[in-house]
């Protein structure tokens, strides 16, 4: 099995439409923050030191997908659990389920890469390899 962390959400008021289901962006907007968490919880520094000490910026979203079971609603603890499901040589896909209790109410799928500036121009990014350190460290 994958190593798999857990990040905690609770569904604010704010989150939710008029119907008081949470609106399905907020879904991706958790799974962004558990994909941060994961790296931090793997011992992986923030991405503005990795910046100064690799060159590494981040790891943006290349392509993303979310089947929606079930709804949430505000006051609704959840935990998204988060894990890397591949690694491919300038990706990896990252894939998380959010779960009220044992009923999973998502499940999600990201390919990400690890990006760099651009050489020739800071404004674009580059992916670039999976650093071997970081992959041990989330393994």
């Amino acid at each position: 099995m994958a190593r798999t962390t857990v990040h905690r959400v609770q569904v604010e008021f704010g989150d939710c439409d008029p119907a008081q289901i949470a609106f399905y962006p907020n879904f991706f907007r958790w799974f962004d923050a558990s994909a941060l968490n994961f790296f931090r919880k793997c011992g992986v520094p923030p991405w503005r030191e990795t910046e100064k000490t690799t060159g590494l910026i981040g790891t943006p979203i290349v392509e993303v997908g979310c089947t929606f079971l079930r709804p949430t609603t505000y006051g609704d603890l959840l935990e998204v659990r988060t894990w890397i499901e591949e690694w491919r040589e300038k990706s990896f896909v990252m894939k998380h389920a959010l779960m009220r209790g044992g009923e999973k109410l998502a499940e999600a799928r990201e390919v990400r890469v690890f990006a760099t500036r651009h050489p020739d121009d800071p404004a674009r990014i580059k992916a670039v390899p999976v650093p071997a350190e970081i992959r041990e460290r989330c393994e």
